[in-house]
């Protein structure tokens, strides 16, 4: 893989930074060492919206755009005359959250504020330029929470909507948020382009380690066909070492099956197991926690133990999903315990976690379309595993590419 950084950027690309706290912000909880943390909004906020003067604005949004004080900057800005907010857009499960996996609210008027909601998902290019052109909108404004996966959808949307928005002559503005699995790494695999989809547009690791903000400035300094008037609202107090729970900040789901931080933890690496027969836990109270399939007994958490997998053990488990994959039946499988999350490595606990079901489990197979390649970014893990390969050799096979990505990466950081 070859990036080559655009070192000369838009004129108008500038990462905004905003320091006093909002009047009307909630007691802050302090984070770890006494460091307060404040997101992108509240420090827009704190400035009197002034990156916003002037402008008519459309914020692309879902359940986690919120305030400390758990108000969506929606309502917030709606009733605030120093915004003029005039349109939302919603991505993949929709800006109040209502729709499943794969699913959106369509086109709607938000009942609480009356603005027009226009949906994203699935559109990129001319179509969604014209959707913003339409809209009548002059800055769209992005605060949307990650999780830190390449594959987790909601920053292939921000992607899309710079690069709509630079085809309709708008500003676009990130309002950064936490990293919620830290920002210290990237892991993984890197995307090849000819495998691009929703769940990976564009040559990242599978876990970035980056905040939005940082992926925004990557997206516009390597990937957009050319430059978008970028600006980013960095947050205040937050270090590359910080999990969720040193933010002081209430945690809402991003979708339906990332319940907790502690979902976000494992998801990069047992997401994988979406390009499987076997559940990847969705329809429990658990997913992405819960792994498993009719037939897999105590052997495949003893085989996996075995692997010596740093920060992470594995209980043999048995559990009945509500709906997906094996729907109302009870079956067999693991149960993904970390228990210490600085030694934990997601990806190559998934890598771990695949070599051994398909040793132990007669019944593993891909899934026919292999989605496992969509979803690791190559053949690469799917090739190596189906000759025999172990966790070691299959981690090996992306080093080279990751290092690459790793050196670009670094310079697009926002924080230490």
């Amino acid at each position: 893989m070859k990036l080559s950084r655009r070192h000369l950027l838009a004129a108008g690309t500038a990462a905004v930074a905003v320091s006093a706290a909002p009047a009307h912000a909630a007691p802050e909880r302090a984070p770890a060492g006494g460091r307060k943390l404040r997101t992108g909004f509240e420090r827009l906020a704190a400035d009197g919206y002034a990156l916003l003067d002037g402008q008519r604005v459309g914020v692309v949004t879902n359940p986690t755009g919120i305030t400390r004080d758990v108000r969506h900057i929606v309502d917030v800005m709606h009733a605030d005359d120093r915004v003029d907010l005039i349109a939302v857009f919603g991505p993949e499960h929709g800006f109040r959250g209502t729709a499943q996996a794969g699913g959106s609210e369509g086109r709607y008027d938000d009942p609480a504020t009356g603005l027009p909601v226009y949906d994203t998902y699935l559109k990129s290019g001319q179509p969604l330029a014209d959707i913003f052109t339409a809209s009548g909108v002059d800055t769209v404004v992005f605060d949307i929470q990650d999780v830190g996966a390449r594959f987790y959808t909601y920053i292939w949307t921000m992607f899309d909507c710079m690069e709509a928005a630079r085809l309709a002559g708008k500003r676009f503005v990130v309002l950064d948020r936490p990293n919620p699995v830290t920002g210290r790494a990237a892991l993984g695999p890197v995307l090849h382009k000819e495998f691009a989809t929703f769940v990976g547009r564009q040559p990242i690791s599978q876990a970035h380690g980056m905040t939005v903000a940082e992926l925004a400035e990557l997206f516009n300094g390597e990937f957009l066909t050319s430059p978008v008037r970028l600006e980013t609202v960095r947050m205040s107090g937050w270090k590359r070492s910080d999990f969720y729970d040193a933010s002081g900040l209430p945690w809402v789901p991003p979708s339906p099956n990332m319940p907790t931080p502690e979902t976000a933890l494992v998801y990069s690496g047992t997401c994988l197991f979406e390009g499987t027969n076997l559940s990847e836990g969705r329809g429990t109270t658990r997913p992405f926690e819960l792994v498993g399939a009719e037939g897999i007994d105590g052997r495949w958490a003893a085989a996996a133990n075995e692997l010596g997998l740093a920060g992470v053990r594995f209980r043999e488990a048995y559990f009945t999903p509500t709906f997906s994959k094996f729907q109302g039946k009870t079956v067999g499988g693991v149960q993904v315990h970390v228990h210490d999350r600085e030694a934990f490595d997601p990806v190559r606990t998934g890598i771990g976690l695949l070599v051994s079901a398909k040793r132990t489990w007669s019944g593993f197979a891909w899934r026919p379309d292999n989605w496992i390649d969509k979803l690791t970014g190559s053949t690469l893990v799917r090739t190596l595993i189906d000759s025999g390969a172990g966790v070691d050799e299959v981690v090996a096979g992306w080093q080279e590419e990751l290092g690459e990505f790793r050196d670009v990466r670094r310079q697009y950081l926002l924080y230490r």
